[in-house]
């Protein structure tokens, strides 16, 4: 085919299904561009909205119910392999956690218009145990709210084209080059934001042996050891009742609100679930900008403490 246009002329509802599919199995291809691609395509009657629709809400079921019962099955481990493919999963998750625990099923309304978020709505849901009922539901009509509005933007776009015979003309013969541009430049724009991230991130991270040695040493000296936070969720505390020895539970936007908490004369260690601990390396940014200075994200989080084959403590829970 010489362009996505005519691809999808012939094949369309495959084309549409297999690229949703991709994406909300967890792969950060965007498939905006297809669906925008989709509805300039039914101003010239060649498919119809009606039938992409539903085609586009089948693809989402079956990799949203596959998360959400991964998600309600494996917990934080589903969180974690998210965390390690997406380009934007790690840093939502926390965000997600918190408005699934606060607004329930609503989440999903709104989730597939948010990169990263979108990704892992699903198996947060999941761990949160919201009826699968009511999942599909909610997610259902979040679904076709994402997919009414792109399809409905490209066919609004393709009746503008239409009044031009050479614009819509130059649409058909360079569609291919407009969708594959999009999609190079969603992808480029997550990969720059995250290389930005990994830059200022550079340095900063503590290995689990360094922390080792910290607590040791102040065992030998008598001193006071660091001052560790577990950044976690209480949904990933559920399934994970682990911490560091000695680790304090503070929620990120609460450590960030209550400064004198802080103590000022000890080195502070903040770890979350995800293994590119992003969360606590977003947050000892976010110190460090509010002049906390003795503060470092552990590396590998959670996860890899455990991996280095340190102690960890139960979780009492009140």
């Amino acid at each position: 085919m010489h362009s996505v246009l005519g691809l999808l002329e012939h094949h369309t509802y495959a084309v549409i299904f297999s690229w949703v599919l991709i994406e909300q199995g967890g792969l950060p291809i965007p498939s905006v561009p297809v669906m925008l691609a989709a509805g300039t395509m039914s101003a010239a009657h060649k498919l119809h909205v009606a039938y992409a629709i539903p085609v586009i809400m089948l693809a989402c079921l079956i990799s949203d119910s596959a998360w959400y019962f991964l998600g309600r099955t494996y917990g934080s481990k589903v969180l974690n392999v998210l965390c390690k493919f997406s380009l934007e999963a790690a840093t939502c998750v926390d965000r997600t956690q918190g408005t699934v625990t606060k607004r329930g099923a609503i989440t999903l309304l709104f989730a597939k218009f948010v990169p990263g978020l979108s990704t892992v709505a699903a198996p947060i849901a999941g761990q949160a145990r919201i009826s699968y009922k009511k999942f599909v539901a909610y997610d259902m009509a979040g679904t076709v709210l994402w997919a009414g509005a792109w399809l409905f933007a490209g066919r609004f776009f393709g009746d503008l084209a239409r009044r031009s015979r050479d614009l819509f003309a130059a649409l058909e013969h360079f569609g291919f080059v407009l969708v594959a541009v999009m999609v190079a430049s969603l992808l480029m724009y997550r990969l720059l934001k995250r290389r930005q991230f990994l830059s200022e991130l550079r340095g900063l991270r503590l290995e689990p042996a360094q922390l080792m040695a910290m607590m040791d040493d102040a065992e030998r000296a008598g001193h006071e050891p660091p001052f560790i936070v577990d950044l976690r969720h209480p949904l990933d505390v559920l399934t994970d009742p682990l911490v560091v020895p000695g680790a304090v539970r503070i929620g990120p936007d609460e450590l960030k609100k209550r400064r004198e908490m802080i103590p000022i004369d000890r080195d502070i260690i903040l770890y979350c679930t995800c293994p590119s601990e992003e969360t606590s390396a977003k947050i000892a940014l976010d110190l460090r900008r509010m002049g906390v200075k003795r503060v470092r994200p552990l590396r590998g989080g959670l996860q890899g403490w455990r991996d280095a084959g340190y102690p960890v403590d139960a979780v009492v829970f009140a």
